[in-house]
């Protein structure tokens, strides 16, 4: 070979050295750029999975739907496995299944023609065992037993209950990879995960009911039970409000007074928490003692009550409605109240025509000032005719003027201005499937004049 630098050098000389073809016939390094391919679409799946799951668990906080968020942990558990099919089955109290939330399989068919899962087979081994469960073949395994008909043939299977503190609320279960590959120990980590935000959101929801109860059992409680005002009728009806809290300061009462007259009265005490349902009890209480003390018009007991809350340093503001009901010969009955800062009461008569008795001068509130004169207002009530008096929950809404809500509330007892007392309250209350505010609802109906 000659020394001349014009002659090409070989390809060690030269310093550029070109590797010999692997017995693959492929270069070298593509084995190391398709591993390292291969690694940064790892990485990439793993950053979208722990995207997709901190978006499901963040759910939970930002939706009290409790089904909305179960619905969303199903199909986040679905689509980062890469599932074809996803339920979550929840248990209720007596350990059989109460409701199936599912994707990629119709639940409303299924259901419709075999009903909720049962606690036995392969699902029944979840709730048993309390742990992890997965089946690479479905039929090859004697524990799968009790698929209804219509049920879509599946294969594999990975199952995790739904526990907290020991308790199993359900369980959550993929079926069939979309890739045909048998579910791992990552999926099941993953599902895992899921099925502990799930769990967390199925407690939270039972407590949240049992809360309900509980404070709506504990209202009740504080509100009397009516007692026979023969000849009149009266009924009462109380709603909590829809949404914690249930504690409120919404009141109806009526008693019969010494002098022969029927007090009744409905009012509410401002605040919604622990301090106004309390307080409520204590002015229901206080009206009574001085209704019975001084049989004197309704100006008169409100006034006095308002000197009595006054005179203990911070007072609660409540408004109320006041009103006696009396016989007068030869005219029938009458009503004398007084109005306190409240929502204005409806007479409905016989015909359904409806009276708004909105008098321009009233009182304020009780607790603000009681300084300041409450007039008394008078109103004969025609035979057959129904009195309504009610909290302002009852006309109010957070979309709506409240004129609106009162126009409606007349309109509808209007129409029901001959039904029985009891249905009629029944009605006014059920117009609504949720209030934003507790309400109390007092019906007094007169009766017929005699023959």
């Amino acid at each position: 070979m000659s020394d001349d630098p014009r002659w090409p050098q070989s390809q060690e000389t030269a310093g550029c050295v070109t590797a010999a073809p692997g017995e693959d016939g492929r270069p070298p390094g593509v084995d190391a750029f398709e591993e390292l391919s291969a690694r940064v679409r790892q990485l990439s799946l793993e950053r979208r999975r722990l995207h997709r799951l901190l978006q499901a668990v963040v759910a939970i906080s930002i939706d009290m739907d409790t089904r909305a968020v179960l619905r969303h942990l199903v199909e986040a558990g679905a689509d980062l496995i890469g599932a074809h099919y996803g339920a979550l089955g929840v248990l209720g109290e007596n350990g059989e299944f109460i409701d199936l939330i599912t994707t990629g399989v119709d639940a409303e068919r299924l259901m419709a023609e075999s009903g909720l899962p049962q606690s036995h087979g392969l699902l029944g081994q979840l709730i048993v065992r309390r742990e992890p469960l997965r089946v690479d073949d479905i039929r090859a395994d004697p524990r799968a037993v009790g698929f209804p008909p219509g049920h879509p043939v599946m294969t594999s299977l990975l199952g995790v209950p739904l526990r907290v503190r020991g308790v199993v609320y359900g369980d959550l279960y993929l079926a069939d990879k979309e890739d045909g590959t048998p579910f791992t120990e990552a999926d099941e980590a993953l599902l895992t995960a899921l099925a502990s935000a799930a769990s967390v959101s199925i407690e939270n929801a039972r407590l949240y009911g049992q809360l309900k109860r509980a404070a709506e059992q504990f209202q009740r409680r504080l509100l009397p039970v009516l007692p026979d005002l023969s000849p009149l009728r009266v009924e009462a009806r109380y709603e909590p409000a829809s949404d914690l809290p249930r504690l409120g300061g919404d009141w109806y009462d009526a008693v019969g007074l010494p002098d022969g007259t029927v007090l009744v009265v409905v009012g509410d005490v401002t605040g919604h928490d622990v301090e106004a349902a309390p307080q409520m009890g204590q002015i229901r209480n206080m009206l009574r003692v001085l209704a019975f003390d001084r049989c004197g018009p309704p100006s008169l007991i409100v006034d006095r009550l308002d000197r009595a809350l006054t005179a203990f340093g911070d007072p609660p503001a409540a408004t109320l409605l006041l009103a006696r009901i009396e016989q007068r010969p030869g005219a029938g009955h009458a009503m004398c109240w007084t109005n306190a800062g409240h929502p204005p009461p409806l007479l409905v008569t016989a015909d359904g025509t409806v009276h708004c008795l909105a008098p321009e001068a009233h009182g304020i509130p009780v607790g603000v000032d009681p300084a300041l004169p409450r007039p008394d207002h008078v109103r004969l009530l025609p035979p057959e005719s129904t009195l309504l008096l009610y909290t302002d929950g009852l006309i109010e809404r957070r979309d709506r003027d409240i004129d609106t809500g009162l126009r409606d509330l007349a309109d509808h007892a209007a129409a029901l201005a001959t039904a029985p007392l009891d249905l009629l309250c029944d009605a006014l209350i059920g117009r609504r499937r949720a209030y934003d505010d507790d309400v109390a609802l007092l019906a007094l109906r007169v009766p017929r004049r005699p023959a």
